[in-house]
């Protein structure tokens, strides 16, 4: 079958992936991410960022991120990181707290919290070990974002 075969609009015209009518039943998410240094990756991301460790897999590390998904790190995965893309973006409903504390924590940032009026959101952004561009980010929409 071709991969139209499996899209259909939705009532707002968004286009969904369908299988036979059978909504699949996924229960989470992980993205993974390459890295030269799982013991630095790990610091970063279990000390520093204070994500909990979800998985050891001997070359790979997943960790939680609160809220839902996951986040991993493989050392048999390619590092991607040679323009500003990717850009792994953790959600807080507190962002300026976030980087007091981060930033208290040793992590060093390319600045304080700036307000981005064209995506109505509050960020600032640093770099994992492997080069990754690591932002975190609050929302600043009426409600922010349930997490």
């Amino acid at each position: 079958m071709k991969g139209e075969d499996f899209m259909q609009p939705n009532n707002n015209g968004i286009t969904s992936t369908i299988n036979n009518g059978i909504q699949a039943g996924y229960d989470g998410l992980i993205v993974f991410f390459g890295t030269n240094d799982l013991a630095a990756t790990h610091k970063f991301y279990a000390e520093i960022m204070g994500l909990s460790l979800y998985k050891d897999q001997g070359i790979c590390k997943i960790y939680n991120i609160n809220g839902g998904g996951k986040i991993g790190f493989c050392t048999h995965l390619k590092v991607l990181s040679e323009t500003h893309e990717p850009i792994i973006t953790l959600i807080t409903n507190d962002v300026d707290t976030a980087y007091v504390n981060l930033t208290s924590s040793g992590l060093k940032c390319d600045g304080p919290p700036h307000i981005n009026p064209k995506f109505n959101i509050n960020s600032f952004y640093s770099k994992d070990p492997n080069g990754y561009t690591v932002e975190v980010q609050q929302f600043l929409d009426e409600g922010g974002i349930d997490i």
